[in-house]
């Protein structure tokens, strides 16, 4: 349809749609609850105070940013939506961009959230950063458990018994199997912070590896953000699915660790076939002596 800084009237955002005018802002309220003209001018308004949150840009720029024709009328609008003025939303530290909306969808900044984790944000790890990272960790000891075998046996197809959708197909490789554990890193990253997905995929083992370090911080950096700001519930859209969906963010990570979860165990089967005993899958034997930073075993319960 386009994008918020694209500078396009109603007539033709409802052209895009193949849509008469008036049929398209119908259904646009209908399905969101405000006007097509509401929902883009919240999400720039939205999107300029994160700006003024987490960025020194001037008042101005980010006023000209948002589509305003000058600072006066974006301190207009800004104040009637917010109930403060722009360098007061700054200066009294606010930590939250999001207007109320009728649909639960808001502006989400790309590559995570608008704060600094300054002490006052900052928080002991709960339970889904242990899993985030457990899901990392464990899929990079998958990977290396597949260099102790051949590339014939990395590429041989296994039939999957019982049959699972976990992989799109019922007998992937090992190799496939790898490469969709990273890929699930990366598309859910990218369909959460709104970007494109990489093209052609490295499948090789280092390959694989390269793209888990750099999916894995990022998909781990997105959860955090999201946890630190209870943020579970916001809906956005996907635009990586066809045609898009909206989901929340909570939904999206949650998929993410259950359906890895199903495609570690299968993939520790099939290596466990060929003789490679990978890694305990089991959470408390990482905690009590894999994890990089491991405090001394859990007290018996």
């Amino acid at each position: 349809m386009g994008t918020l800084d694209e500078p396009l009237n109603g007539t033709e955002i409802a052209r895009r749609a193949h849509l008469g005018r008036f049929y398209f802002d119908h259904l646009v309220k209908a399905v969101l609850g405000e006007s097509p003209a509401a929902f883009r001018r919240r999400l720039l308004l939205e999107r300029a105070a994160c700006q003024l949150l987490s960025s020194d840009r001037s008042v101005t720029f980010v006023a000209l940013d948002a589509g305003y024709g000058s600072v006066e009328a974006f301190t207009h609008a800004f104040n009637r939506a917010y109930g403060t003025a722009p360098r007061d939303f700054r200066s009294r530290g606010e930590t939250d961009h999001r207007l109320p909306a009728p649909n639960g969808v808001h502006f989400h900044p790309p590559g995570g959230g608008p704060f600094q984790a300054g002490e006052k944000r900052r928080r002991a790890m709960d339970l889904t950063d242990r899993m985030v990272e457990h899901d990392n960790w464990l899929t990079e000891q998958l990977l290396d458990a597949a260099e102790q075998l051949s590339t014939e046996e990395i590429d041989a197809p296994v039939a999957l018994n019982p049959p699972s959708a976990a992989f799109g197909e019922q007998a992937p490789s090992i190799r496939a199997m790898l490469n969709r554990l990273v890929l699930a890193k990366e598309m859910w990253a990218a369909s959460i912070s709104g970007r494109n997905l990489p093209p052609e995929p490295d499948t090789t083992l280092e390959g694989m590896r390269r793209r888990l370090t750099a999916a894995g911080e990022a998909f781990s950096r997105l959860v955090c953000d999201i946890r630190t700001r209870d943020a579970w519930d916001t809906a956005y859209v996907d635009a990586i699915q066809s045609p898009p969906e909206t989901n929340t963010f909570g939904a999206a990570v949650a998929h993410v660790l259950a359906w890895d979860a199903v495609r570690r165990e299968i993939l520790a089967g099939a290596l466990l076939a060929h003789g490679v005993d990978a890694v305990s899958l089991d959470p408390i034997t990482w905690e009590h002596g894999s994890r990089p930073d491991a405090r001394r075993p859990l007290a018996a319960v």
